[in-house]
């Protein structure tokens, strides 16, 4: 069911009711989310109700924006961070009837594009990415929390697939099998993970943990990146979480949607302009650990994605929506074939990123 903004919400943010346009915004699909033009002099704004069946704690994301918001303000002051517009009594957040809304300013002459089309938009894009992760590199962290626990937690995901494979009716098993001892055979990406997350050179940051293409606002005439949004999983977390969901979402040219799995490639060009502009900004902030785990990043978010679906698959489809009956189970299939794609080409795409650092290496001198 449609949730449309009343009255009384946008009240709450100073906004008349009489005097505004209301239409569904974006192709997002957590919260409910409306663009509004006041018909008065065209001005617009985007006005979100937050998903509490995924965000169970909206305060936290809250938080996290405006500490942020205030390190970047101190120490990078030219930077654009999109933060939401206070009630008129001064929250960030307006609560009615146990939901949550918030009013974020539109950001004029932007677009944002729901697949990388070109090397520049990748580019462009990465480059939005490892700014934000290079200017929140020395914030502390502490008082931080998740607005997702767990989220990208390999551990986790991996012991929940296990428990899926000893518990899966036996049809569903039976139709996976090849599919389970293939995931299985790449569980070396699961141990590496474990091993990495404890070691301190392998740093904890303040990372984005959602960058598909269409979280970065572009000039919508020369298609240059403008500025990071959807910032609701801005929380501590790791370097692979962020460019490996880069790598899984842009190199590719077809979705996770496809089950043409002849049309699953990684484009190189795609890779390296990826890698260019998120290595351009951040990659002076690395450590030597986390310099060595870039290629593993791709690796560690497509496995992750693949055995969510495939989980998923085997406990019955209850977690993400289906549009038909093998939808996870295609899904999970085409994460397998590009995972295998990229590991095909891990000696090509190794000294993509070898060249990548050394040139963000010689620009920091």
């Amino acid at each position: 069911m449609e949730i449309k903004p009343n009255e009384k919400i946008l009240q709450a943010f100073g906004l008349e009711p009489e005097g505004l346009n209301v239409r569904k915004f974006g192709s997002g699909h957590i919260n409910n989310t409306f663009l509004l033009e006041k018909k008065q002099d065209s001005s617009k704004y985007v006005l979100q109700k937050i998903n509490v069946n995924v965000f169970k704690e909206p305060g936290i994301i809250a938080a996290n924006q405006r500490m942020a918001a205030d390190y970047l303000a101190v120490n990078h002051p030219g930077y654009l961070f999109i933060t939401p517009i206070p009630t008129v009594n001064g929250e960030e957040l307006f609560v009615i009837n146990n939901e949550y809304w918030r009013l974020i300013p539109f950001i004029a002459g932007s677009v944002t594009v729901d697949q990388a089309d070109n090397p520049k938009q990748a580019y462009e894009a990465a480059k939005q990415f490892g700014r934000l992760a290079s200017y929140l590199s020395g914030i502390d962290l502490k008082p931080f929390k998740a607005s997702i626990p767990n989220f990208h937690n390999l551990t986790l995901r991996y012991s929940a697939f296990q428990d899926a494979i000893k518990n899966a009716e036996e049809d569903r098993k039976a139709a996976a099998e090849g599919m389970i001892e293939d995931f299985l055979r790449y569980s070396d990406i699961a141990v590496t993970y474990e091993q990495l997350k404890t070691d301190p050179e392998f740093k904890d940051r303040l990372m984005h943990h959602d960058t598909k293409i269409n979280n970065v606002l572009l000039n919508k005439t020369t298609f240059e990146g403008i500025c990071v949004c959807d910032l609701d999983t801005l929380m501590p977390g790791k370097i692979i979480s962020d460019l490996g969901d880069m790598v899984r979402t842009y190199v590719c040219p077809v979705s996770e949607e496809e089950s043409d799995f002849s049309k699953i490639v990684v484009r190189e060009a795609y890779f390296e302009a990826l890698m260019q502009g998120y290595l351009e900004e951040v990659g002076g902030t690395l450590t030597n650990v986390e310099k060595q785990q870039l290629f593993f990043a791709g690796k560690f978010m497509i496995y992750m994605q693949g055995i969510r679906f495939l989980t998923d698959y085997l406990n019955g489809d209850v977690y993400y929506p289906t549009r038909y009956p093998n939808h996870n189970f295609d899904r999970a299939k085409n994460q397998l074939v590009l995972l295998q794609r990229l590991i095909e080409k891990e000696p090509i795409l190794q000294r993509i990123i070898d060249k990548c650092l050394l040139i963000s290496e010689k620009s920091e001198q």
